[in-house]
């Protein structure tokens, strides 16, 4: 299923949350995505860090094509290059780190979301400015929730993303969406060593559950 931008900007908004997961087992990786799927999640991130990221990426393609409503995009992507490689392979989305305006433009020829990687105001402006509907903060724990605060009279419609040191409690998580945040990205602190090590999906899925439901909490 094609998901059009406004589809993926909706479902961040709705849950406030994407996992973003990085791994070389597939069996693995399928694993995690499913118990997010399970918990509530809509909207995933596969991060870009592997050797066969691309690989693990095609085949989570396959799977998510099997679950109705999941959006499956792909972040730590640095090239306009391999932007187009994700495209071609399915990605509904894609993220990055940084701001690279050549990415933005293969996004917009193939009418993918295009997310990128901001820590400045004159970025953020500028990403908004190249058509980035929603604009990826990082890294969050450097910046930090008055970084956000500070800018969001400046530009009061931008949409963010908070990736980097997000954590799941109830302090950080107000913090970020009082601030003004749209929704956060969560990797190690979400899906967690421990939970990985010893495959324990139907944890990760109550785990899920109940950020989300912090997270609702949060914003009433």
């Amino acid at each position: 299923m094609t998901f059009t931008k406004q589809q993926i900007v909706s479902a961040m908004q709705e849950t406030g949350l994407v996992p973003l997961f990085s791994h070389d087992d597939a069996t693995k990786s399928q694993a995690v995505l499913e118990a997010a799927y399970h918990g509530g999640v809509r909207v995933f991130e596969i991060t870009n860090r592997k050797a066969n990221s691309f690989e693990i990426f095609k085949h989570l393609r396959g799977v998510a094509n099997d679950l109705p409503g999941m959006m499956l995009g792909i972040g730590t992507i640095m090239d306009a290059k391999t932007t187009l490689k994700f495209i071609e392979a399915g990605a509904d989305f894609i993220i990055s780190p940084i701001l690279k305006l050549e990415m933005a433009h293969v996004c917009h020829d193939h009418n993918i979301h295009w997310m990128p990687g901001c820590a400045t105001l004159t970025e953020i402006v500028t990403a908004k400015e190249h058509g980035a509907e929603v604009i990826k903060v990082f890294p969050g724990s450097v910046v930090g929730p008055q970084f956000v605060s500070a800018i969001m009279p400046v530009v009061p419609d931008l949409k963010l993303m908070i990736t980097g040191g997000v954590e799941p409690t109830y302090e950080n998580l107000n913090a970020w969406f009082k601030a003004g945040a749209m929704c956060v990205g969560m990797g190690s602190h979400l899906t967690t060593k421990d939970i990985i090590a010893n495959n324990d999906w139907a944890g990760l899925q109550k785990k899920v559950e109940e950020i989300l439901s912090l997270i609702k909490t949060i914003r009433k």
